[in-house]
């Protein structure tokens, strides 16, 4: 064990050539991430020569974040960095649950009501979230989801239920579209 200057002792890795684990490992997965896009993204048109298609973007996009990743891991192995924290499952299923929460909703419900159960749903990743604040923030980013995607973009989303009846909202929420 080596002592750090606060006084807190660090373990040595010693025999590992990786100096940054949180860089290092970070890296990789940007690189998995872009093989991924550039795997799924292999079959698109206008992926080869000089003909743009749809597959000209996520293959552009993907090669820039494969290299980015490499850069990123490289630092990992060749500068000192910190180590890799705890990883904490709370955040990301209060997100997820939102995401997959708003999927469902929107259509029966609403814009109006599945924005807002879902920002509510994500207020749960942090501890530090107050009830009065949480329902605040939801309806101020209601409002502006309301006003940007219906009317500023002009995208067809309904904004209340087509049918206040009880029976049909349920019966909308059990099918999965």
């Amino acid at each position: 064990m080596s002592e750090n200057v606060g006084g807190a002792t660090e373990p040595q890795n010693r025999g590992s050539f990786v100096r940054g684990p949180r860089e290092f490992y970070g890296g990789l997965v940007l690189v998995a991430v872009a093989l991924f896009a550039i795997w799924a993204s292999w079959n698109l048109p206008g992926r080869r020569g000089f003909a743009f298609g749809p597959g000209t973007a996520p293959f552009i996009f993907a090669f820039v974040l494969g290299a980015l990743g490499i850069a990123v891991a490289a630092t990992g192995v060749l500068a000192k960095g910190p180590g890799i924290d705890r990883f904490y499952v709370r955040g990301p299923f209060f997100v997820t649950l939102s995401v997959v929460a708003f999927s469902l909703q929107k259509q029966p419900l609403g814009l109006v009501i599945a924005a807002f159960l879902s920002i509510l749903a994500a207020a749960g990743a942090t501890p530090e979230a107050r009830p009065l604040e949480t329902i605040i923030w939801g309806a101020v980013l209601t409002a502006f989801c309301c006003l940007l995607f219906p009317y500023a973009l002009n995208l067809p989303m309904q904004l209340w239920p087509n049918n206040w009846d009880l029976a049909t909202i349920l019966k909308g929420l059990s099918t999965i579209r």
